[in-house]
């Protein structure tokens, strides 16, 4: 009988815990401890590795906070992270060593975000049937909208008259470094369209970009040298991640954004199998923005949801 262990991650353990993300079927550069522990001030770490005869099999990125576990608080997903030799026999034992550690810690609930299956290189939807077997309970559902690149709709016939309009305004698309130039285009349309702000400062973003240099970039619009509309990505392998877009008024009159979609999926990540928008939900997911669902489908994207469950510990 396999003998399933349980303990807390501790920094010593950081390098493994990056390798195992690299080389796993369901972990994105999220996962990396060097992008959770960015905010590591803002969460008390509950994180947990999970050995089966000493050897390494999974991973949970959690945080606590009021006698709950979270997976994980500051990530658009979190959890169990495991590798392609993962079975279901030996994942629900996994999962339930995972629940009964953290029972012994008191820990009263679990809330449970899934890897979205676009962002899985092999199939592991094993959690979501640990989930059903424990009685979870969805809290959550977060509507996102993707385009399968090698299998892409046409765009709208709006997109691509924006596209020409841009061509014709001579834009070039180009990857940047000036992130305070693109932070005054977004922080001025989030206060202005939404009341919000960036979920991460200028300074975040900045480190972000210096550890991951590979994973998170700025592709920029540009009229005569001047920025008027940006992207931010997150590249997380076979799927890549929208997490900023933004264009000045002046990028909005020209189809900035539609130019540099249009560029970067023909040109930069035309071998990628998918190209996510992102959320267009708010209020748990409850409230729909429709308008913004709707510019995504014009480009051809589909529905994609996030999902966030709750288990009872007690």
């Amino acid at each position: 009988m396999a003998d399933i262990s349980v303990h807390s991650y501790r920094s010593e353990n950081k390098l493994e815990w990056n390798d195992w993300i690299s080389s796993s079927k369901n972990g994105t550069f999220l996962h990396n401890r060097d992008f959770m522990d960015y905010h590591a001030d803002r969460f008390h770490d509950a994180s947990i590795m999970v050995r089966q005869d000493g050897v390494l099999i999974a991973v949970l990125p959690a945080n606590s906070a009021e006698g709950a576990i979270f997976s994980h608080g500051g990530l658009t997903y979190g959890g169990v992270v495991t590798g392609s030799k993962m079975r279901i026999e030996i994942f629900l034992k996994t999962f339930n060593a995972i629940l009964e550690f953290y029972r012994e810690q008191d820990a009263k609930r679990l809330y449970y975000k899934p890897v979205p299956h676009i962002y899985q290189t092999q199939p592991a939807d094993e959690d979501l049937y640990a989930l059903f077997r424990h009685n979870a309970r969805l809290i959550r559902c977060d509507l996102s909208s993707a385009i399968p690149l090698a299998r892409r709709l046409k765009p709208s016939k709006s997109r691509k008259q924006a596209v020409a309009l841009a061509k014709k305004a001579n834009l070039v698309v180009r990857q940047s470094r000036d992130w305070q130039a693109y932070w005054n285009i977004l922080s001025e349309v989030l206060a202005h369209r939404h009341e919000a702000s960036p979920t991460h400062s200028l300074r975040e973003i900045e480190m972000l970009a210096r550890s991951f240099p590979d994973e998170i970039s700025l592709f920029g619009a540009f009229e005569n040298d001047k920025m008027v509309a940006g992207l931010v990505i997150f590249d997380c392998g076979r799927t890549v991640h929208v997490q900023y877009i933004a264009a000045s008024a002046r990028g909005r009159e020209i189809g900035s954004v539609d130019f540099i979609v249009s560029y970067l999926m023909e040109n930069i990540f035309m071998g990628r199998d998918w190209f996510d928008f992102g959320i267009s939900t708010t209020s748990q997911g409850r409230q729909l923005n429709e308008g913004l669902a709707l510019q995504k489908e014009m480009f051809g994207a589909r529905s994609v949801v996030y999902q966030q469950f709750e288990i009872d510990l007690a």
